[in-house]
């Protein structure tokens, strides 16, 4: 899978990004940050056209699926703030592995296309979170 073409296929401009609200009712931090790596997963799944089921799932799944996670972590760590123990909480992964993947994010978007796709999915995530993720 081509993940530029997925975004260029999945994304449109005057489309409004789906929002998410952080404010449960019981008001509790822990559910809000799993209800904002839930949210960050779907629109990472539909940004880049993956199963947002396979994002879930708990093994690694294939290159594809597994970058579009690492995405996803490096976006709600870096553009959310959320710290990767945090983070790793709500996508059911380990605060080293979050680690891992802003990492490998962060030495990748040395590539002008891999830097605009997740331009565009700190974009859309702030768009969607704005500045709800303040916890």
């Amino acid at each position: 899978m081509h993940l530029t073409a997925a975004v260029s296929r999945n994304y449109q401009e005057e489309t409004e990004p789906p929002r998410v609200s952080l404010t449960s009712s019981s008001g509790r931090r822990e559910e809000r940050i799993i209800e904002l790596c839930e949210g960050m997963m779907d629109i990472t799944a539909a940004l880049f056209n993956v199963s947002s089921k396979e994002l879930r799932s708990p093994g690694r799944g294939g290159l594809g699926v597994s970058r579009v996670r690492h995405i996803a972590m490096y976006v709600t760590h870096v553009a959310l703030s959320v710290t990767m123990r945090d983070v790793g909480a709500g996508f059911g992964r380990d605060r080293t592995t979050v680690m891992y993947a802003c990492h490998l994010v962060e030495d990748l978007r040395d590539d002008a296309d891999f830097d605009r796709m997740v331009a565009l999915t700190e974009r859309v995530a702030l768009a969607a979170f704005g500045n709800k993720a303040s916890f």
